[in-house]
């Protein structure tokens, strides 16, 4: 079980020893965590160790037992993983598989009020294909829930965040797997995975608009991104919202060799995005509702310093009073340090 330092609890029991950036050995497999040895894994800048799993019992409030996802989440992995080897197998998919897999997470959803604790808790490193649609489909349930759309709505644009890569299953896997950049001719063949997705979701029964954000999630407001006939006009709302969980999600884990970033880093670039790349108002959804939900997260600063968030600064959600062991910053101050990653 892969734990954040700042989420160690005294008593937690490495699973293996545990090395700094440097090589050098710090704690040993089977250290039983004091709180004296969080903050000595801080000071080497050691963002996760592997625990030993921790019981219901004594996993503590930000366990994913805890929030009642844990099973709900494998299920439907499994569930959308037997939806994509389907559409592998026969360009198509069970039409009812979909349903079956997701309402019943999304019931789960809805009972989760701490959004920025849930995508920290189900954040994992290197994102298959699986967990990312999966992950894509539950960020865009929340911002249309943000955004004022009903409960059938809410779910017909978490199904088209979910299935938007469908089409990926008709891309080689020597592409889809490869670690560094591809060739402009690889490139272009993972390009088409839009295409496919619109024809296979299609194929299976599933609605016209379903199809199209599979076939637009990576055109941009601007006019950039592909297919590139696609006027920016044409780009559905589901689009929109689905295109904003995608670029969240694509700038947030590391995969295909990109390094990952901090949480309040890629929500600052988001931001940024969405004076004109994204839809402002999608964008708006985001960063209001998250940001506000770092009031009493840990954070880590530009400058390295880890702290707790205070206090928001409503004039900047980005720059919020942080407490640093017996001092504050405030960020709205000292306009150089920004937040970088927050954690459960």
């Amino acid at each position: 079980m892969k734990v954040h330092v700042t989420d160690l609890k005294p008593g937690d029991c490495l699973l293996y020893d545990t090395f700094n950036t440097q090589g050098l050995h710090v704690l040993s497999k089977g250290t039983a965590i004091r709180v004296e040895d969080i903050a000595f894994l801080l000071r080497h800048r050691i963002d996760y160790v592997d625990i030993e799993l921790r019981s219901v019992e004594s996993g503590g409030a930000g366990s994913l037992q805890d929030h009642g996802l844990h099973e709900e989440f494998d299920q439907i992995l499994l569930g959308y993983e037997s939806i994509f080897l389907e559409a592998l197998a026969q360009g198509t998919f069970t039409k009812s598989m979909v349903e079956d897999t997701l309402k019943p997470f999304l019931e789960v959803l809805d009972r989760q009020k701490d959004v920025v604790s849930l995508l920290l808790l189900l954040d994992r490193e290197d994102l298959d294909t699986y967990e990312h649609s999966l992950q894509t489909g539950l960020l865009s349930y929340y911002l249309a829930s943000w955004l004022g759309y009903s409960k059938e709505e809410r779910y017909r644009i978490s199904c088209a965040g979910l299935l938007h890569d469908i089409g990926k299953s008709q891309i080689p896997l020597s592409i889809l797997n490869h670690p560094g950049p591809l060739t402009s001719l690889e490139a272009e063949e993972l390009k088409l995975h839009t295409h496919f997705g619109y024809d296979i979701i299609r194929s299976s029964g599933l609605d016209e608009t379903t199809a199209l954000v599979a076939l637009q999630h990576h055109k941009y407001a601007d006019g950039s991104g592909y297919p590139g006939r696609l006027d920016p006009g044409q780009i559905h709302p589901y689009t929109e919202i689905v295109t904003v969980a995608n670029v969240y999600l694509g700038l947030s884990t590391s995969r295909q060799g990109h390094y990952k970033q901090g949480l309040g880093t890629v929500l600052r670039q988001i931001h940024e995005m969405g004076f004109g790349q994204l839809n402002g108002n999608v964008v708006q959804a985001l960063t209001g509702h998250l940001l506000p939900g770092f009031v009493g997260k840990q954070v880590q600063l530009s400058n390295g310093e880890t702290g707790t968030i205070v206090m928001n600064n409503p004039l900047d959600l980005f720059k919020p009073l942080v407490k640093v062991n017996d001092m504050f910053r405030d960020l709205s101050r000292e306009r150089s340090l920004f937040m970088d990653e927050v954690f459960v």
